[in-house]
């Protein structure tokens, strides 16, 4: 029977090794390294209040389970309200590998349950994305692709319901032409852009999730006023989907103001940060948009964003958790 323990200091080599031998699972970025783990997961303040769980078979590593958690209210630590499996991962080649990784799901949600989670959610996914940002799904962490029906299997097996989805939404920039209309006429005459490089972030668990990463933020101000209406940030993603030209940009954080939406605004600011974008050298640009949301989804058919892949969030309550 394999042995599942927790991580310790001496397990980053493992880790690597096991998300190199699943390097065909969808959605994992390639190549990593110790150091991007060391980067992305394990150097974050709160990586000691999670728990990463591995599966050996005497000293070869078969696969790894990651149980944390998201922000408090006021996003300056981490609440154990709610708890979530940010990844689940089992080697293609390890024998009943359906049972490994059910052994290490069940370890992750005992794990959450005694920390004080009242729901546990399967897949990392904003606004619970401690971890793996740039490391899997894209711009963000989506939740499970629906491409990787192993994964997805896994869970249902464990009886989590799909609670949301996600549509990751790509294209070229090659060619981008921003729309026109009167509503955007409109805004571009009463309406300011500015852009800021390295933008500082507006909250401590925002300096975790994404502060690693190169980002630009564009924010629109009303003509005389200093105050922005709607603000974009955008983080630079390296290589793009192999069917797209890089190096590609992940969309993140998109607000309007609740005053001013409906508007246009929203598709000037993108229109204007996609021209920007295509000046600094950036071929691609990638989205993640609630599958449901109607508004989202026009947004992005008038960008010329089509849904590229899709992800799934699952959910369980903590009374259908064993932990005995």
């Amino acid at each position: 029977m394999p042995q599942i323990r927790p991580f310790t200091n001496l397990d980053p080599p493992a880790v690597t090794e096991v998300w190199l031998r699943c390097a065909r699972q969808p959605g994992l970025t390639l190549p990593v390294s110790m150091d991007s783990f060391e980067r992305l997961v394990f150097s974050k303040l709160y990586f000691p209040e999670s728990r990463l769980f591995l599966a050996f078979e005497g000293a070869k590593p078969l696969g790894f389970a990651h149980a944390a958690f998201g922000p408090n209210a006021d996003r300056t630590w981490i609440s154990t309200e709610t708890g979530v499996v940010c990844m689940l991962l089992v080697c293609p080649e390890c024998p009943r590998r359906e049972v490994v990784a059910g052994q290490l799901l069940d370890r992750c949600e005992r794990f959450l349950v005694e920390s004080g989670a009242s729901v546990i959610q399967g897949g990392a996914a904003p606004p619970l994305a401690p971890f793996y940002a740039g490391l899997y799904g894209g711009s963000m962490p989506p939740g499970i692709l629906t491409s990787d029906s192993f994964t997805l299997d896994v869970y249902a097996a464990a009886g989590y319901g799909a609670a949301s989805r996600t549509s990751l939404c790509r294209r070229s920039l090659d060619g981008f032409r921003p729309p026109v209309d009167r509503r955007l006429m409109q805004v571009r005459r009463t309406m300011r852009l500015n852009t800021l490089v390295d933008p500082p972030s507006r909250d401590w668990w925002e300096a975790m999730e994404i502060g690693e990463f190169d980002l630009t933020r564009f924010e629109l101000t009303e003509r005389g006023s200093p105050e922005p209406v709607a603000s974009l940030t955008v983080r630079d993603m390296g290589s793009p989907s192999p069917d797209l030209p890089g190096p590609a940009a992940g969309i993140l954080n998109l607000f309007v103001d609740e005053a001013h939406r409906r508007q246009g605004v929203a598709t000037f600011l993108l229109g204007e940060a996609f021209k920007q974008l295509v000046q600094q050298g950036i071929g691609s640009v990638e989205a993640h948009i609630p599958a449901g949301d109607p508004a989202a989804n026009a947004l992005c058919r008038k960008l010329g964003l089509p849904v590229a892949a899709e992800a799934v969030q699952f959910r369980k309550g903590v009374e259908a958790v064993s932990v005995s």
